[in-house]
């Protein structure tokens, strides 16, 4: 049964060959190869972080709303633990 959920992804974008909108196309099709239905994107923007996180002093913030299966955000979550310009992700159940 699909559920609906809501991700914030903090993209590093140091090193990135292409722009933002280049990763956010990535991860979106990353997340529709494991079945996800990306229903919304909402790009935050670039934000400071409050401490130093392995070596980043800031990052690209995005708000995902998706609807997917439960055993799915496992596997879109280990799929992008891969992806060497996803800083930080989260993603938790909508109401």
């Amino acid at each position: 049964m699909s559920r609906k959920y809501e991700g914030i992804i903090i993209l590093n974008t140091k090193g990135a060959d292409g722009g933002v909108e280049d990763l956010i196309g990535t991860v979106t099709k990353e997340m529709e190869a494991e079945g996800a239905k990306v229903a919304d994107v909402l790009d935050m923007g670039r934000r400071k972080f409050a401490y130093t996180s392995n070596h980043l002093e800031s990052g690209h913030y995005l708000n995902f709303s998706l609807t997917a299966e439960p055993a799915s955000i496992a596997k879109i979550k280990g799929r992008l633990r891969l992806n060497t310009h996803v800083h930080m992700q989260y993603f938790q159940r909508a109401n």
